[in-house]
């Protein structure tokens, strides 16, 4: 497990090492806002054991949120939100069989009772879960809060910036 802060708010975690390469857009968006966070692959067919122990010691940890990115029938998200009170983001990875659709259906489909806040396939769902989870911990946490606040803005001026297409 590698993290980049020594008490880390926020786990991301993976069904494995070729996630990352969506997962890592979670990574650079909490790094940008200065929110502490931890990278695992935990799989949830390969090591059920070690998705078991992360869930169940995630709040004790300190854990906040847990990013869960996962492809195919992606049951990584749903099984950590089944063994823990920490809010599990769930974001589907682009699969080559179905193009991320089972992905996505396997995480949005929870059985009431066990939820997973659930993104966008791919890329994108793993930046907005990151800006999600940073959310989550700005009213406690105040320079996350500015953070974000600084963010949207940038966000909001260069599109005003740029509103004319043809230029």
């Amino acid at each position: 497990m590698t993290s980049n802060h020594s008490a880390p708010l926020v786990g991301i975690v993976m069904g494995s090492r070729s996630d990352w390469e969506t997962m890592q857009h979670a990574a650079q968006k909490l790094d940008a806002l200065g929110v502490p966070y931890e990278v695992k692959v935990v799989s949830a067919h390969r090591t059920p054991d070690v998705l078991f122990a992360y869930a169940e010691q995630a709040g004790a940890r300190g854990l906040r949120a847990i990013i869960a990115g996962a492809g195919g029938a992606a049951h990584l998200p749903g099984m950590l939100a089944a063994k823990t009170a920490v809010p599990v983001l769930g974001v589907p990875v682009q699969s080559k069989a179905l193009n991320g659709m089972d992905s996505l259906l396997s995480i949005v489909q929870m059985p009431a009772g066990i939820p997973v806040a659930t993104f966008a396939i791919g890329n994108a769902g793993a930046a907005n879960a990151a800006l999600f989870a940073a959310a989550m911990l700005a009213p406690e946490q105040a320079q996350i809060g500015q953070a974000l606040a600084r963010f949207r803005a940038k966000q909001t001026d260069d599109v005003i910036a740029s509103d004319d297409p043809r230029q």
